[in-house]
């Protein structure tokens, strides 16, 4: 018998108070080790499901469970990395990054190594020593996935951690994630807005429809790991960029993410 998925919905529904539902009948299941980004247009729920995996605010209807727990009893298997690094400016690199371990309780010997681990596995061993001021914005963003993984986290959650950066830095990142994630296999739930870093990041790619939120589509991506800046120019890629635009798009407007080289 396989093992039961790291993360269950099961007719997962939300609202705040009177207002109108933003989730609706969400029924998703999530394995350990997969990475699954959600995507739709603005409104349609996505940070709100991820606040929901965080214990952040409780579901409405439905059930939700993470490794058989409802998510405020298991917030020691979770991280969360926000859209801004929200970086103390008062603190380096190493004392940002090993914050949550502080918060924690956690001896000094051991946030120290954790932090280092954390700091040589986002390639900033030789910033740690650096203030935010110092840092070049996707310098901050290593900080505060760095931050995130000192807690070691089965499930982490990222809520379009790289929405801000120029499209250079954007896709480098996306390449070290993968590369983080193939040597600590945690569950990856990824909201963004680009269906292409969607697509290059993930094993499954979910379409959140709006108002309110219901899965739409789920489009497995079958492209092997490790994908690399190659794997953006494939053919298969593309088409699978079209594929989940289609589902977001007009399909003329779809048909336009090919690039020119291989129309």
């Amino acid at each position: 018998m396989p093992p039961p998925p790291l993360v269950e919905f099961r007719q997962v529904g939300k609202r705040f108070g009177d207002g109108p539902p933003v989730l609706d009948n969400i029924n998703l299941a999530a394995e350990a080790g997969e990475f699954i980004s959600l995507i739709g247009p603005s409104g349609c729920g996505k940070s709100t499901l991820l606040r929901l995996l965080a214990g952040l605010s409780p579901v409405t209807t439905g059930s939700l469970l993470i490794a058989g727990q409802p998510p405020a009893q298991a917030g020691a298997e979770l991280a969360f990395v926000f859209q801004e690094p929200a970086l103390l400016p008062w603190h380096t690199a190493a004392k940002n990054a090993e914050l949550p371990l502080r918060l924690r309780g956690a001896p000094a010997a051991e946030r120290a190594a954790a932090t280092a681990g954390a700091l040589a596995l986002v390639g900033l061993t030789d910033r740690a020593g650096f203030y935010p001021r110092q840092l070049s914005g996707g310098q901050k963003m290593r900080v505060s996935l760095a931050r995130a993984l000192t807690l070691s986290p089965k499930l982490l959650l990222l809520d379009e951690p790289f929405g801000a950066l120029d499209e250079l830095t954007r896709q480098r990142l996306n390449e070290e994630l993968l590369a983080i994630h193939a040597r600590q296999a945690w569950t990856a739930f990824f909201v963004t807005h680009s269906v292409a870093e969607a697509v290059f990041l993930s094993g499954r790619v979910v379409v959140l429809s709006a108002h309110p939120g219901r899965i739409q589509a789920e489009i497995v991506v079958p492209l092997a790991y490790p994908r690399t800046a190659e794997t953006r120019l494939s053919r298969d890629y593309q088409d699978l960029v079209v594929e989940v635009s289609r589902h977001l798009r007009p399909p003329r407007q779809a048909a336009c993410l090919v690039a020119p080289e291989l129309q």
